[in-house]
């Protein structure tokens, strides 16, 4: 049976609201880092046990959030005993601009499963970038390697566009899917 976790740090929300829809979408378990970085008790073993790992991060300052840096750092002692190799993994982020270099913080996540031993999943969607599209359509922020979203540094988390919670949903299924393929 293919048990997937979402693992992430969310600032203000919005990341864990994007989890949240990731996570309905893949029939997962969420699992956050805390303020401090660190999992809560049991966090650990749960990873361990699942056979995919789906990862969140806001995008500050061109990269993942320090919290998330930390839970990275240490998952060394998996890395070391090669404990997540062949896990399916894939990825998301959000952050207050258009941009805001979340390329560079999908492919922080993409290397860190790959350094794991792991096999990667994106979004499989085509990009809504046609005069007719609209913000709230199916991939609006046009990703590919993983589930991109916007969310005005001004806007609650309530506030997130339909489109990027249909896309993280979307793209939950999309992870779903693939997990029963390769355990297939």
């Amino acid at each position: 049976m293919n048990s997937i976790v979402v693992v992430y740090h969310s600032g203000y929300g919005h990341t864990q609201r994007m989890a949240q829809a990731v996570a309905e979408g893949a029939q997962a378990e969420l699992l956050a880092i805390d303020a401090e970085g660190q999992l809560p008790e049991g966090g650990w073993d749960k990873l361990a046990a699942a056979s995919t790992i789906v990862l969140g991060t806001p995008t500050y300052m061109g990269g993942p959030s320090w919290q998330f840096k930390k839970f990275a750092e240490a998952s060394s002692k998996p890395w070391f005993a090669q404990g997540w190799r062949n896990k399916l993994f894939a990825g998301f982020t959000n952050s207050a601009s258009m941009n805001g270099d979340k390329g560079q913080t999908i492919s922080y996540l993409m290397h860190l499963a790959m350094q794991h031993g792991g096999l990667w999943v994106g979004t499989g969607m085509m990009p809504a970038n046609t005069k007719a599209a609209s913000r709230n359509d199916l991939n609006h922020m046009g990703g590919f390697a993983g589930a991109l979203a916007t969310t005005p540094s001004d806007a609650s988390a309530a506030e997130m566009a339909t489109g990027d919670l249909d896309t993280a949903r979307a793209f939950g299924q999309r992870v779903r899917e693939q997990a029963q393929r390769l355990s297939a």
